[in-house]
């Protein structure tokens, strides 16, 4: 018996409507807070953002960047395929395990959300 195949998150809108970053990272958040372990809170930094036991895999930075936690090795390997670049919070720091994916990247949010969701969340605190 085959798998049933999940639709990619952007088809769940009209397509005569234009799909920003807020609605495709909207739509990610909704999937993803129905699957145990993950949560919504705090404020300020990350206060968007996605958890798994307390801590940020995933986000929508200020810049409307879409940005994940994954190990350094695969935040390389994803930089040398530029679909994305090392994620700066604003201080000029470029962090070693986040990636800003480039909005030109064809990568699809969900997989790379429930990989980071995987690596976060195997972490121990």
């Amino acid at each position: 018996m085959r798998a049933a195949v999940q639709p990619p998150v952007e088809s769940c809108f009209h397509r005569s409507r234009t799909v920003t970053t807020e609605d495709r990272y909207s739509e990610l958040v909704r999937a993803f807070l129905a699957r145990p372990g993950v949560a919504r809170e705090g404020k300020g930094f990350g206060s968007s953002a996605l958890r798994v036991r307390g801590s940020i895999f995933a986000m929508l930075s200020s810049r409307g960047d879409f940005v994940v936690k994954l190990p350094r090795h695969r935040v390389d390997e994803l930089i040398a395929s530029g679909d994305g670049d090392r994620f700066d919070p604003g201080h000029g720091r470029l962090m070693k395990e986040w990636l800003a994916l480039r909005p030109s990247s064809s990568l699809d949010w969900v997989s790379l959300a429930t990989e980071a969701m995987a690596f976060v969340g195997s972490r121990s605190r």
